[in-house]
């Protein structure tokens, strides 16, 4: 049985993260569909066929393009959280503040009164408390 699944998946392109992801999100959508919103069930319903689909796939080619936008995609996400946590942290003992001119984020730290700040990146300077 066990070499009649293997032969059956030779050249299919199986499991990834995308399709891991697929699959959280047909059991979240099954919770939410017990909670008494019957749209999530055909949504779970939807998202369950596309990542079997996905899985006994034989092209490789477009679903391995499918998971690599999904990946840019994760990294992007997990990037913005990365950051907003950092910032968090470092609220309690620093401010940070914006360019006026390019945006980029200036790091000062707290108790030093009103300070001129220097952009490192475009050179224009501007007062604010620190």
């Amino acid at each position: 049985m066990k070499e009649k699944f293997y032969r059956f998946m030779q050249g299919r392109y199986g499991n990834d993260q995308f399709n891991r992801f697929l699959m959280i999100l047909v059991l979240v959508c099954f919770a939410l569909s017990l909670v008494g919103i019957r749209l999530f069930y055909a949504l779970g319903i939807i998202c369950l066929v596309y990542a079997y689909f996905r899985m006994l796939s034989r092209n490789i080619y477009k679903r391995r393009m499918e998971n690599t936008s999904y990946l840019k995609y994760e990294y992007k996400v997990r990037q913005f959280f990365s950051t907003w946590k950092r910032d968090m942290r470092q609220r309690k003992t620093h401010h940070i503040y914006r360019c006026p001119s390019c945006r980029q984020k200036i790091r000062i730290p707290r108790g030093k009164g009103k300070i001129e700040i220097r952009c490192p990146k475009c050179g224009q300077t501007f007062i604010k408390k620190s």
